[in-house]
């Protein structure tokens, strides 16, 4: 086991004396201070802003897509370390072969400022496309750093880049994040991304030779009439959840609770308006594609309304909790009910100490219950 990092996994009432013993106040903000707003209805979509009354500061903070665009943060196979390691007057042994694995990429954050990954992010190049599997913190100017990613390409395993680069179309549609984040299923992370390309293909028959082609989830998500059905999806919740943000005065976007079908299916809570404006383009559009591909099977539920989101939100807690530590860096908790997930991730940088990223997922109800097991 890492000395830096310890997973522990044990029950609610002991991993609460466990956070009040490594730091008195629990960072996680209290779930009353979350107010949901009026939805923002398009098709089978339904977005639920998220607002509250103060922020956090996370200016500190460098998002994957900025590292990778300005090339301060590196990703690569597994195996190609070595033309990453920082000099050191003592050398530390590196891997030399190419080492490469589905299930693990090599980070470099050479940025003054700490790295903010989240599950769901999908990195292009390599030998076959990844998506993140678990939201985490990486420090300023680190030593590589092993991620554990899932393959969203699986008919690929032949290099066609040295180092890996953003996905600015999306990320993974909540359907595909499931499964790598609650499921940590790579059978179950293929199986998602095929039926979504099949899905999307039906939606925009101009696409089928492009599913027909490729294997790779980003290839589908690319083609242009895939990205013409998605924003026709995403573009009017877009302009209109901006609407609402103008119309706020005392109070801050800071999140969405997600519906599809009439069923509230996923929520995304960020520290601050500034950090939910750098991911909401891509959530958006994640959200979008779910509503294009997930069928609508769920009519007796009725169209939702404020007081089912508000509720759902306010819930955050469950019966079962796996907790991830690197010290002085971040804490990751996942919390399991019979039919949700949570994951927190909460900084203990220096004069932070607060839960930088709130996701919470519903259950399919074919599985309902078995989510507190997995």
């Amino acid at each position: 086991m890492s000395r830096r990092t310890l997973a522990v996994v044990i029950t609610s009432v002991s991993v609460a004396v466990l956070l009040l013993l490594c730091n008195p106040v629990f960072a996680g903000r209290d779930s009353s201070s979350y107010r949901v707003l009026e939805p923002i209805r398009h098709g089978s979509l339904t977005i639920f802003p998220v607002v509250v009354s103060e922020v956090q500061d996370t200016s500190g903070f460098i998002t994957l897509d900025e590292g990778l665009r300005s090339g301060e943060v590196v990703v690569t196979e597994a195996g190609r370390v070595e033309p990453m390691m920082r000099r050191r007057r003592v050398p530390v042994p590196v891997p030399r072969s190419d080492g490469a694995e589905v299930n693990r990429l090599v980070l470099v954050n050479n940025s003054d400022r700490p790295l903010i990954l989240l599950a769901g992010e999908i990195v292009t190049g390599g030998k076959q496309d990844r998506v993140i599997g678990k939201d985490r913190i990486v420090p300023a100017n680190s030593d590589p750093v092993d991620l554990s990613v899932f393959c969203v390409e699986p008919g690929r395993w032949t290099r066609t880049s040295e180092n890996f680069a953003g996905f600015k179309q999306l990320m993974a549609q909540p359907s595909v994040r499931r499964k790598a984040m609650a499921d940590k299923d790579q059978q179950g992370v293929w199986n998602g991304v095929r039926e979504s390309a099949a899905k999307m293909a039906a939606a925009a028959p101009a696409a089928v030779s492009t599913v027909e082609q490729t294997s790779s989830y980003a290839g589908v998500m690319r083609n242009e009439a895939v990205q013409e059905q998605v924003d026709s999806v995403a573009a009017p919740i877009l302009a209109s959840f901006e609407g609402v943000r103008r119309e706020l005065k005392d109070r801050r976007a800071v999140g969405v609770v997600v519906a599809v079908n009439g069923r509230i299916i996923w929520a995304d809570i960020f520290a601050s308006s500034s950090l939910l404006d750098k991911y909401w383009p891509k959530l958006a559009r994640s959200y979008a594609a779910e509503a294009i591909t997930l069928p609508a099977v769920y009519p007796e539920l009725g169209k939702v309304n404020v007081a089912s989101a508000q509720e759902y939100l306010s819930d955050l807690r469950g019966g079962r909790e796996v907790v991830e530590t690197e010290p002085g860096v971040f804490r990751h908790v996942e919390i399991s009910a019979a039919d949700f997930k949570v994951f927190e991730l909460t900084s203990l940088l220096r004069k932070t100490g607060f839960a930088v990223h709130i996701a919470k997922m519903s259950a399919d109800p074919e599985e309902r219950g078995t989510m507190l097991i997995r």
